[in-house]
């Protein structure tokens, strides 16, 4: 993982997204806009979705926020990243239909978000040791809010302002590549060459537990 920051403003261009390596460490100051499941299925089951500029908002933050409203206006308690390979099924369709250059979530994504992303131009970014309360603190604005009544706080697509919002690490890149693709299979190779260093036998298993045990 390259461990000097690149400080990114958004929207990010496609040229730009296409430059990052994999693995980069990466910032992003703009606007960027959140979601989880029910963003998803609304946006490909129903064809709802916010009344947003993607091509000015166009970093997609999979999170579902703590917030707080104090006299008339909206605080962020804590903004911690939910897994992304959750939303796998539906994730290709939407950055296809909104041509999304950046994701932004927890862990990784699947073979069906790597095609998209690598057909628009988009990349995803994980998290690295943060926690929400950090990230929190690098939210300078809640510009608004989509669907508050309908979906509750969490499942609403709010809008946010960040800067220096991060550091994130290029996890899938806009070629079609994976780290922890390419990571897993580096494990493999090597895992041999590990098990007998520490003496275990080639036929080794697990014990395999089941339901009825």
């Amino acid at each position: 993982m390259n461990e000097t920051i690149r400080h990114l403003g958004l929207p990010l261009s496609e040229a730009e997204a296409r430059a990052l390596p994999l693995g980069a460490l990466v910032t992003v100051t703009g606007l960027v806009f959140t979601g989880r499941s029910r963003f998803y299925i609304r946006a490909v089951e129903q064809g709802l979705l916010p009344p947003l500029d993607f091509q000015q908002i166009n970093a997609f933050f999979h999170v579902g926020p703590v917030m707080r409203k104090q006299d008339g206006d909206w605080h962020i308690v804590s903004i911690e990243p939910t897994s992304s390979i959750r939303f796998e099924r539906y994730s290709p369709e939407v950055i296809r239909r909104l041509g999304l250059r950046v994701l932004i979530g927890k862990t990784t994504m699947g073979v069906e978000t790597a095609k998209a992303l690598q057909e628009v131009g988009g990349v995803h970014l994980s998290k690295v040791g943060l926690c929400g309360n950090k990230l929190a603190t690098q939210v300078r604005k809640v510009c608004g809010h989509y669907f508050l009544e309908e979906l509750g706080v969490t499942e609403t697509t709010w809008v946010f302002e960040v800067e220096r919002f991060g550091p994130f690490f290029v996890d899938m890149d806009a070629q079609g590549n994976n780290y922890f693709t390419i990571l897993n299979a580096e494990v493999e190779k090597r895992r041999s060459l590990v098990d007998a260093k520490l003496g275990i036998p080639a036929n080794f298993s697990l014990t395999s537990v089941s339901a009825e045990s």
